[in-house]
């Protein structure tokens, strides 16, 4: 499953499934998963760049993601886990301007999720290197400054219930990527920053997955109005 960034068909990205990050955002505590898509296109690997369009205020969001190994439909809570191939650790960067405004006029979410390289992502985690994913370190800095660290124990909802929602309404098939929420600190990063995240086990100082990247503000393109 090495391969999920080029043979998934679709990022799958649970909104709101961390408490604190709900209330800074003034949104309201969801009482049953929901979720929102992002295209494979957005993905960028370790190393790489953000680009940021002009006049786009962008929020970082730091995630664990799950790696879906197989067809995965209607499924039980009880079974999810057997679906689960591995994991990757992710950033789901969002046009918060761009986000807050077509919420406002009840429209989709689609471009501020959708740019291209705003989905940064790890290379694959095989499932038995996390033997429990709701109990997983997660940490980003923008120029060497903590800005989120937090633990995957604080999801409102965990995997096995997320992949029993998401599967009962579209199927998952393999190399689908679910992103499974971010914990509070959430913030903006801009041109000329570098930003850097992490996935490690409680306890342990290796770091089994990490991220370093670059930002920039992008040329040509979107170009965001009021």
């Amino acid at each position: 499953m090495s391969s999920f960034r080029t043979t998934g068909r679709k990022i799958v990205a649970i909104g709101r499934n961390y408490a604190e990050h709900a209330k800074e955002l003034n949104n309201a505590v969801p009482t049953e998963p929901f979720f929102f898509l992002k295209p494979t296109s957005s993905y960028v690997d370790n190393g790489g760049v953000i680009e940021i369009p002009k006049g786009v205020v962008a929020h970082f969001e730091v995630e664990l993601g799950a790696v879906i190994g197989r067809r995965a439909k209607d499924v039980r809570r009880e079974e999810a886990m057997k679906y689960v191939a591995g994991y990757a650790l992710g950033v789901d960067m969002t046009a918060r301007n761009v986000q807050d405004k077509v919420k406002k006029a009840g429209l989709p979410w689609s471009t501020a999720k959708g740019f291209d390289s705003f989905t940064p992502i790890s290379s694959f985690i095989p499932a038995s290197s996390i033997p429990d994913p709701s109990n997983v370190n997660l940490w980003l800095k923008t120029n060497g400054n903590t800005r989120q660290n937090g633990n995957t124990k604080d999801m409102i909802f965990g995997i096995p219930q997320l992949i029993e929602h998401v599967s009962s309404i579209m199927t998952l098939e393999e190399g689908d990527l679910l992103l499974t929420g971010t914990p509070s600190g959430v913030g903006q990063t801009q041109d000329g920053d570098v930003m850097e995240a992490g996935l490690q086990l409680p306890g342990e100082s290796r770091i089994l997955a990490e991220l370093k990247m670059k930002v920039k503000e992008r040329q040509g393109g979107y170009v965001f109005k009021l």
